[in-house]
Protein backbone atom coordinates (compact mmCIF):
# COMPACT_ATOMS: atom_id res chain seq x y z
CA UNK A 1 0.00 0.00 0.00
CA UNK A 2 0.87 3.32 -0.50
CA UNK A 3 0.32 6.82 1.85
CA UNK A 4 -2.54 8.59 0.58
CA UNK A 5 -1.87 11.76 1.26
CA UNK A 6 1.81 12.14 0.98
CA UNK A 7 3.64 13.77 3.10
CA UNK A 8 2.51 17.33 3.08
CA UNK A 9 3.25 21.42 5.09
CA UNK A 10 0.37 19.79 6.95
CA UNK A 11 2.10 17.05 8.46
CA UNK A 12 4.29 17.19 12.03
CA UNK A 13 7.40 16.82 10.23
CA UNK A 14 11.01 17.34 12.23
CA UNK A 15 14.39 16.84 10.29
CA UNK A 16 14.75 18.18 7.14
CA UNK A 17 11.24 19.25 5.41
CA UNK A 18 13.32 19.41 1.85
CA UNK A 19 14.56 15.96 2.33
CA UNK A 20 14.09 13.36 -0.35
CA UNK A 21 13.83 10.38 1.91
CA UNK A 22 10.55 10.77 4.41
CA UNK A 23 9.51 8.81 7.11
CA UNK A 24 5.62 8.74 8.05
CA UNK A 25 4.79 6.67 11.10
CA UNK A 26 1.13 6.44 12.22
CA UNK A 27 1.36 5.70 16.07
CA UNK A 28 -1.16 5.65 19.25
CA UNK A 29 -0.16 6.97 22.25
CA UNK A 30 -1.08 4.03 24.32
CA UNK A 31 -0.21 1.35 22.07
CA UNK A 32 2.85 -0.57 23.53
CA UNK A 33 4.45 -1.43 20.35
CA UNK A 34 4.30 2.01 19.68
CA UNK A 35 5.85 2.88 22.83
CA UNK A 36 8.94 0.29 22.21
CA UNK A 37 8.91 1.82 18.46
CA UNK A 38 9.84 5.23 20.42
CA UNK A 39 13.01 5.24 20.95
CA UNK A 40 14.02 3.67 17.64
CA UNK A 41 11.89 6.63 15.52
CA UNK A 42 14.18 9.18 18.33
CA UNK A 43 17.43 7.23 17.15
CA UNK A 44 16.14 7.46 13.71
CA UNK A 45 16.04 11.01 13.88
CA UNK A 46 19.21 11.49 15.97
CA UNK A 47 20.98 10.06 13.47
CA UNK A 48 19.35 11.08 10.01
CA UNK A 49 17.78 13.94 11.24
CA UNK A 50 19.24 16.42 8.55
CA UNK A 51 18.82 13.59 5.68
CA UNK A 52 15.33 12.47 6.40
CA UNK A 53 12.11 14.13 6.86
CA UNK A 54 9.73 11.76 9.78
CA UNK A 55 6.31 12.67 10.30
CA UNK A 56 3.61 11.42 12.59
CA UNK A 57 0.00 10.39 12.01
CA UNK A 58 -2.11 9.77 14.61
CA UNK A 59 -3.55 6.20 14.41
CA UNK A 60 -5.57 5.79 17.94
CA UNK A 61 -7.16 2.13 18.18
CA UNK A 62 -9.90 3.54 20.60
CA UNK A 63 -11.12 0.58 21.36
CA UNK A 64 -8.02 -1.12 22.67
CA UNK A 65 -6.30 1.95 24.20
CA UNK A 66 -9.34 4.45 25.42
CA UNK A 67 -6.86 6.82 26.39
CA UNK A 68 -5.17 6.91 22.77
CA UNK A 69 -7.77 9.32 21.31
CA UNK A 70 -7.31 12.00 24.54
CA UNK A 71 -3.80 11.85 24.09
CA UNK A 72 -3.72 12.18 20.20
CA UNK A 73 -5.76 15.68 21.13
CA UNK A 74 -3.64 16.82 23.67
CA UNK A 75 -0.95 16.43 21.02
CA UNK A 76 -2.72 18.51 18.37
CA UNK A 77 -3.60 21.17 21.00
CA UNK A 78 -0.12 21.63 21.12
CA UNK A 79 0.39 21.45 17.46
CA UNK A 80 -2.00 24.43 17.57
CA UNK A 81 0.73 26.20 19.82
CA UNK A 82 3.77 25.26 17.55
CA UNK A 83 4.41 22.35 20.33
CA UNK A 84 3.91 19.18 19.00
CA UNK A 85 7.50 17.32 19.30
CA UNK A 86 7.75 18.10 22.88
CA UNK A 87 4.70 16.93 23.61
CA UNK A 88 4.80 13.57 21.54
CA UNK A 89 7.57 13.03 23.66
CA UNK A 90 5.84 13.95 26.83
CA UNK A 91 3.13 11.09 25.87
CA UNK A 92 5.07 8.67 24.64
CA UNK A 93 7.84 9.27 27.96
CA UNK A 94 4.99 8.60 30.35
CA UNK A 95 2.89 6.23 28.19
CA UNK A 96 2.16 4.14 31.31
CA UNK A 97 0.66 7.37 32.63
CA UNK A 98 -1.66 8.52 29.98
CA UNK A 99 -4.82 10.45 31.48
CA UNK A 100 -6.17 13.65 32.34
CA UNK A 101 -3.60 14.92 35.07
CA UNK A 102 -0.46 14.08 32.78
CA UNK A 103 -2.91 16.03 30.17
CA UNK A 104 -2.92 18.89 32.25
CA UNK A 105 0.30 18.90 33.26
CA UNK A 106 1.26 19.02 29.50
CA UNK A 107 -1.17 21.53 29.15
CA UNK A 108 0.36 23.37 32.31
CA UNK A 109 4.02 23.17 30.34
CA UNK A 110 2.39 25.33 27.36
CA UNK A 111 1.30 27.86 29.81
CA UNK A 112 -2.47 27.31 29.07
CA UNK A 113 -4.92 26.50 31.10
CA UNK A 114 -7.54 24.00 31.60
CA UNK A 115 -10.08 26.54 30.09
CA UNK A 116 -8.23 27.25 27.35
CA UNK A 117 -7.37 23.54 26.47
CA UNK A 118 -11.07 22.60 27.09
CA UNK A 119 -12.07 25.68 24.53
CA UNK A 120 -10.08 24.68 21.88
CA UNK A 121 -11.24 21.03 22.05
CA UNK A 122 -14.86 22.29 22.10
CA UNK A 123 -14.10 23.95 19.27
CA UNK A 124 -13.94 20.82 17.27
CA UNK A 125 -10.79 21.26 14.73
CA UNK A 126 -8.38 18.81 17.43
CA UNK A 127 -10.42 15.83 16.82
CA UNK A 128 -11.47 16.95 13.17
CA UNK A 129 -6.83 16.88 12.84
CA UNK A 130 -7.02 13.65 14.44
CA UNK A 131 -9.78 11.93 12.17
CA UNK A 132 -8.19 13.31 9.33
CA UNK A 133 -4.76 11.60 10.26
CA UNK A 134 -7.39 8.60 11.01
CA UNK A 135 -8.96 8.58 7.75
CA UNK A 136 -5.64 8.93 6.05
CA UNK A 137 -4.49 5.92 7.58
CA UNK A 138 -7.46 3.78 6.25
CA UNK A 139 -7.02 4.92 2.79
CA UNK A 140 -3.09 3.87 3.21
CA UNK A 141 -4.25 0.53 4.61
CA UNK A 142 -3.38 1.00 8.24
CA UNK A 143 -4.13 -1.31 10.72
CA UNK A 144 -2.43 -1.61 13.31
CA UNK A 145 0.29 0.29 15.17
CA UNK A 146 3.00 1.49 14.55
CA UNK A 147 2.91 1.46 10.85
CA UNK A 148 5.78 3.00 9.23
CA UNK A 149 5.87 4.24 5.33
CA UNK A 150 9.32 5.06 4.08
CA UNK A 151 9.16 7.58 0.87
CA UNK A 152 4.92 6.38 0.28
CA UNK A 153 5.29 2.88 0.65
CA UNK A 154 4.40 0.90 3.74
CA UNK A 155 7.54 -0.37 5.35
CA UNK A 156 7.30 -4.03 7.78
CA UNK A 157 9.57 -3.90 10.39
CA UNK A 158 9.89 -7.46 9.99
CA UNK A 159 13.30 -7.80 11.63
CA UNK A 160 12.20 -5.70 14.64
CA UNK A 161 12.14 -2.25 14.57
CA UNK A 162 15.63 -1.36 14.47
CA UNK A 163 15.57 -2.50 10.83
CA UNK A 164 13.26 0.65 10.09
CA UNK A 165 16.92 2.18 11.03
CA UNK A 166 18.82 -0.37 8.58
CA UNK A 167 16.39 -0.05 5.64
CA UNK A 168 16.64 4.02 6.02
CA UNK A 169 20.35 4.21 6.84
CA UNK A 170 20.91 2.07 3.66
CA UNK A 171 18.65 4.87 1.49
CA UNK A 172 20.90 7.64 2.93
CA UNK A 173 23.94 5.91 1.91
CA UNK A 174 22.52 5.37 -1.89
CA UNK A 175 21.52 9.78 -1.92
Amino acid sequence: MSLKPPLSANDHTVGNAKAVIQVVEYGDYQCPYCGDAYPVTQELVRRYGDKIAFAFRNFPLVEAHPEAFNAAIVAEFAASLGQFWPAHDALYENQGALGPELYGQIVASLGQSAEQFQAAVDAGELEARVRQDMESGLRSGVNGTPCFFINGQRFDPRGGFESLLDAVGQLVERT
